[in-house]
């Protein structure tokens, strides 16, 4: 059987290449069982992080269901893989192309896609709602665990722990040159995510490159088989509910700049949306076509 196949780049700039995520579309009468999806992700290591499965859905729930996997396991939630299948999508589909919502379904429940492709060039997605978890982990097993010293962690703002669709160490860093720089080993990182039971770690530098960038971070994802996540959106969206929940962001539409090359630091934009007097996070971006064809799977 062929499937449409795309190759997209998310959280784009014009500097910057963003993050890979190969997106395979299923038509209604379309199905790939799980064990499908986990080889044909296998077979995309070191090609990307993530591999996106949308799938078109018939009634009123939801307009698209989606599915990821990394090259290790299926992935409750891909921020980057959603941004990349859904730019494309809504781009390439006329029809779509003049609506302002879709519904995805995912292991995260059902979520808004809102598309500003025409004002801003970029999709917005609905995170899920954050869970927070006590952290109790010492700067000198977070400073071993990052391969630095423990002076460049930032210990005026808070460590924490939130899931926004990943569960999300954030850490805050001294400076950007300490953030950039910072090199952990995948092994040893590794152990400590699993050993903590975290899926990524965020550190963050309140010191940007940019002048219209509000912040600086950076994501590992050993867990996943990689060691660093080029451009996040469960990890971004986790961190704007922690600039919420301590007061370090009024909600207006800020410019996270992500990544370790100077110079060339991908784009992850937050918006906060009032919903029935709560706050939501929406994390968006841009995405560049790259790869466009047909996945074939054997019989």
């Amino acid at each position: 059987m062929k499937y449409q196949y795309k190759k997209v780049d998310a959280f784009t700039t014009q500097h910057s290449l963003g993050n890979p995520a190969a997106c395979v579309y299923l038509k209604e009468d379309e199905e790939l069982t799980s064990a499908q999806m986990q080889a044909i992700a296998k077979a995309h290591e070191h090609f990307v992080c993530e591999m996106a499965f949308c799938k078109a859905l018939k009634g009123d729930e939801a307009d698209y269901d989606m599915r990821y996997y990394s090259s290790e396991c299926e992935v409750e939630f891909c921020g980057h893989g959603t941004i990349a299948c859904m730019y494309s999508l809504i781009q390439s589909t006329p029809e779509l192309l003049q609506q302002k919502t879709q519904k995805i379904r995912t292991q995260k429940g059902i979520l808004e896609v809102y598309n500003h492709i025409a004002e801003d060039q970029a999709v917005f997605i609905s995170a899920p709602l954050p869970r927070y978890y006590e952290n109790q982990i010492e700067y000198k097993k977070l400073a071993k665990a990052l391969s630095i010293k423990e002076e460049e962690i930032d210990k005026d703002l808070p460590v924490e722990i939130i899931d926004a669709g990943l569960k999300t160490l954030i850490i805050p860093m001294s400076s950007l040159k300490s953030e950039v720089e910072t090199l952990p080993q995948l092994k040893v990182l590794e152990q400590f995510v699993r050993e903590e039971e975290i899926d990524i770690i965020l550190i963050y530098s309140t010191e940007t490159e940019g002048k219209d960038s509000f912040m600086h971070t950076r994501v590992f994802a050993p867990k996943f088989g990689y060691l660093e996540d080029p451009a996040t959106g469960s990890g971004n969206s986790a961190f704007g509910y922690y600039l919420l929940r301590h007061h370090l962001w009024n909600g207006e539409l800020i410019r996270i700049e992500q990544g370790n090359v100077y110079g060339a630091f991908n784009e992850v934009c937050l918006l906060v949306q009032e919903q029935k007097g709560q706050k939501k996070v929406l994390f968006g971006g841009k995405a560049k076509e790259r790869i466009e064809g047909f996945y074939i799977v054997e019989e």
